[in-house]
């Protein structure tokens, strides 16, 4: 199987799994799935966040899943137990369907990692 093919037969899954644990089987969305990584990260699961605290938790996320892409490495946690990162190398610039690629490629990364896929 092609990469590519196989990258989209794993995102599927994986977001049909996530949709049906998170969103009563309402197909997730990108942002979506990055934000449940946010708050996974952040280990705040039953916290409910304003609209501020949710784009930070997007940029925890971002910077977990590109972390193992040498863009990111982890720094410190701060004293409300958040965690912080601090750039490596800038982000390439991306067209629109590569930075999508990117990302739904370490989300999956990111959750084979976590052993929530196989």
């Amino acid at each position: 199987m092609a990469r590519d093919e196989q990258l989209k037969e794993r995102w599927e899954g994986l977001q049909h799994k996530l949709s049906a644990q998170f969103a009563d089987g309402e197909l997730m969305e990108l942002d979506a799935i990055i934000y449940v990584i946010g708050v996974q990260e952040l280990g705040q699961v039953h916290r409910k966040f304003k609209k501020d605290h949710k784009i930070d938790l997007m940029h925890i996320a971002i910077c977990r899943l590109l972390e193992p892409y040498g863009y990111y490495e982890f720094d410190y946690y701060d004293e409300d137990g958040w965690p912080h990162y601090k750039t490596l190398e800038e982000l390439p610039v991306l067209k629109a369907g590569e930075q999508s690629v990117l990302m739904k490629e370490a989300i999956v990364q990111y959750f084979i990692q976590n052993g929530y896929i196989d």
